[in-house]
């Protein structure tokens, strides 16, 4: 369907209520079509703020594969907890422990 150019359609602004021509007017934000002297921008306070979340995971996470991160042990006085540390030795006395590199 086609629409006719309107060049000599006349129209009244919706705020000021004075008569122009169709062409001249402006629709508003808000639905209303309005003269040059009556058009107002809508106000960026009218708009609700986007909220950008944060970023809780990394995309195609790697895994440290270093040959430091091998399994380990740690004892305790009543258990064993883990499973071994190599290249590692653990004294412990009361209240302090100590682990040297063999």
């Amino acid at each position: 369907m086609s629409y006719a150019v309107g060049k000599f359609a006349l129209a009244h602004c919706d705020r000021c209520g004075f008569r122009y021509k169709l062409l001249e007017l402006r629709k508003e934000w808000n639905g209303l079509k309005t003269c040059p002297e009556c058009y107002e921008e809508k106000h960026p306070q009218l708009e609700p703020p986007t909220h950008v979340a944060d970023a809780e995971a990394i995309y195609d996470p790697r895994p440290n594969n270093d040959k430091e991160n091998t399994p380990g042990r740690v004892f305790t006085n009543t258990d064993t907890i883990g499973s071994n540390f190599d290249g590692f030795s653990a004294t412990s006395s009361l209240g302090s422990v100590t682990i040297t590199t063999s």
